[in-house]
């Protein structure tokens, strides 16, 4: 671990009481941070207050790490990401990965919002991410080899299979139909070009977003179980006639809140870890 993440895993286990690993880390994305109500005996602390962390800029990310019981199990949450667009190293992007794992984590579940690349995907639509591709260039691996970190990580699942199995066991007790399929991740902050759309569909992309893979690169190189959702919020650029804007993207997001929040509390709820 590096000495950064260290020392914001010191202060952020002291400010959490944090003495006992959760059974899972879950890292909120944009206009889903609404999950965070739903923890109970929360301990909270603000990015602001943890060496090291930046604070979002992002409409949607609150910026705090919170600690508590979602389905009667410990969970660790970061409500709000560090993205690449903003201006921070793909390194910074994987940060809070890495104070999740000094925390005792070692199932991490992250969540995005997306835009439809395959034409059957929906706004509302959940989509468990089967794998992805790195279209931003950047590796938060780059440079010297990180203790306790993996030099050359295996990349071949970096979305474990078997707990992407459990969150559509999840969505099936719920009675909720989960899409699957591969992220495309952009450096952003532009949303993407007609062209750079039809070239992802060539590609095998079904939904594109801009945060995501950087943090399970970091994960997988420490050995951290992965699994990933995308809240679909609207079509690509080219596919659908409408102009793309950050606010109908949180708007979208606000209505599939509910849905999202039930899925990952069930899922929590049935983990065995």
């Amino acid at each position: 671990m590096t000495t950064g993440a260290a020392r914001a895993a010191e202060v952020v286990r002291e400010r959490l009481r944090a003495t006992r690993a959760p059974a899972a880390a879950i890292v909120l994305g944009s206009g889903l941070g609404g999950l965070a109500d739903k923890i109970e005996d929360v301990v909270a602390v603000e990015y602001a207050d943890v060496p090291g962390f930046a604070i979002p800029t992002v409409e949607g990310h609150s910026g705090r790490v919170l600690s508590g019981r979602l389905a009667g199990r410990r969970v660790l949450a970061f409500a709000g990401r560090f993205h690449m667009y903003e201006g921070h190293p793909a390194e910074t992007a994987g940060l809070i990965i890495r104070v999740a794992h000094a925390l005792g984590a070692n199932v991490l579940l992250l969540s995005n919002a997306a835009g439809a690349i395959r034409r059957d995907l929906r706004s509302g639509d959940l989509m468990v991410i089967s794998d992805h591709i790195n279209l931003s260039w950047r590796n938060p691996l780059v440079g010297p080899l990180v203790p306790g970190d993996e030099r050359f990580p295996d990349m071949s699942q970096p979305y474990d299979e078997e707990l992407r199995s459990q969150l559509h066991a999840a969505a099936t007790r719920l009675g909720m139909t989960l899409q699957e399929g591969v992220y495309g991740g952009l450096l952003g902050p532009t949303y993407e070009t007609p062209a750079e759309v039809r070239m992802m569909e060539r590609l095998g992309v079904d939904a594109v977003g801009m945060s995501t893979v950087p943090e399970v690169i970091v994960a997988r190189a420490m050995g951290m179980r992965c699994c990933a959702i995308s809240c679909i919020t609207n079509q690509a650029a080219g596919i659908s006639p409408q102009p793309i804007a950050h606010e109908d993207v949180l708007a979208v997001t606000a209505v599939a809140a509910s849905a999202f929040e039930r899925l990952v509390t069930e899922f929590v709820r049935g983990l065995d870890v």
